[in-house]
């Protein structure tokens, strides 16, 4: 019998055939979505997709943009800020 959290569709289902020759039913968690802006909702590009346990594994640099706000904000609304910034000095 299956683990009952198996049991929602939250597991992605496959059939996986083993070593010695025996098909076997595996459960994985799907692809998370892809990060978005916090200002303007726009899909962020140069950010990973993946679940936290393996996004740890993965380099900081790997992670995210290097720019300030990255990974948080698009390019076009991190330029924005930068210029409002600007302009209030």
């Amino acid at each position: 019998m299956v683990a009952g959290k198996f049991k929602s569709r939250t597991f992605k289902r496959s059939t996986v055939r083993t070593p010695g020759g025996v098909l076997k039913r595996v459960f994985t968690l799907g692809r998370p979505k892809k990060a978005h802006c916090a200002n303007c909702s726009k899909e962020l590009a140069g950010v990973a997709r993946a679940r936290p346990n393996k996004l740890r594994k993965i380099n900081k640099s790997q992670r995210r943009p290097e720019r300030p706000q990255g990974g948080k904000l698009c390019s076009g609304c991190t330029r924005n800020i930068m210029k409002e910034k600007g302009r209030s000095l």
